[in-house]
């Protein structure tokens, strides 16, 4: 394949873009690889269509990028256990996954990406957000900035809200050794080790406190960050396909799967990739 062959366009002025002309059921050569990877750090989430790939073949994929790694609290497909399904039934009301957030960030070493390839979607609804953190950052004013930047945020694995969106599915194929409770201090302020840019590290699904503070200055702090992080000139919305694929950058951005189907049913297959220990300004 050439590196030519392919076009890159965005789908909104904050982050995203769609990605056409490349075959992913087929070997990518590296300068192919090396140019989606720039693509991707370009603009956070990049999309691709009409890929009918086996899970062999998706799994290969993401080794182009990454180390694919295990979900902490549902067991993978049984044939390719860095895979897991991304599901909801039609008589479930929540849906894994439905806050805003940047995957396990609970986490000691949260991971670096996310892909998704849909399998079958609702005829409407299911799409899914995506906010860029490096503008949530950006954005802010100087002193905000002064403030925020040696902050660390306590992120934990059992927020509420949280637990809810995955219940469903902990019920049906959850790991036997996941823990109670995962937590993890990292930087609000994180920056990226790839760009070297400043973006946003926390979460309203994971983020529940931050160190030195009381609950109550932690809770206003975080209310107006995650009411920040969110605004709609920093988001782009995808509309999923079967065979629609979305890889995205966890750290310097945040996604929220829109539950607005009930009624019918949604799978996805999920590869998260290995990161390393967010680092702060």
């Amino acid at each position: 394949m050439s590196v030519a062959s392919f076009s890159v366009t965005p789908i909104a002025g904050a982050l995203g873009a769609e990605i056409d002309g490349v075959d992913l059921t087929t070997p990518l050569d590296h300068a192919t690889v090396a140019a989606i990877r720039e693509a991707w750090l370009e603009h956070l989430v990049i999309f691709f269509r009409d890929q009918d790939l086996s899970l062999a073949q998706f799994l290969a994929f993401a080794r182009c990028f990454g180390e694919p790694i295990e979900y902490p609290f549902v067991k993978g497909l049984p044939e390719q256990p860095e895979i897991i399904p991304v599901l909801k039934l039609p008589h479930e009301a929540v849906n894994f996954g439905g806050i805003w957030h940047s995957d396990t960030a609970y986490l000691e070493m949260p991971p670096m990406a996310s892909m998704l390839v849909a399998r079958e979607v609702p005829p409407a609804g299911g799409d899914t957000e995506f906010a860029n953190m490096y503008l949530a950052y950006e954005t802010l004013s100087d002193r905000m900035k002064h403030i925020v930047d040696g902050l660390v945020g306590i992120n934990s694995s059992a927020a509420a809200d949280t637990s809810r969106t995955r219940e469903d599915r902990v019920k049906d194929s959850g790991r036997a050794d996941a823990r109670k409770e995962y937590v993890a201090h990292h930087p609000i302020v994180r920056v990226h080790p790839e760009t070297g840019r400043r973006a946003l590290y926390a979460n309203v699904a994971h983020t529940v406190g931050i160190e030195g503070m009381t609950q109550d200055e932690s809770r206003a702090m975080l209310t107006w960050l995650f009411r920040h992080q969110v605004r709609p000139e920093f988001t782009c919305r995808f509309r999923w396909r079967p065979g629609s694929i979305a890889f995205w950058d966890n750290r310097c951005a945040q996604h929220n799967a829109i539950n607005d189907y009930a009624g019918h049913r949604r799978l996805m297959h999920r590869i998260t990739l290995a990161g390393d220990r967010p680092k702060g300004v």
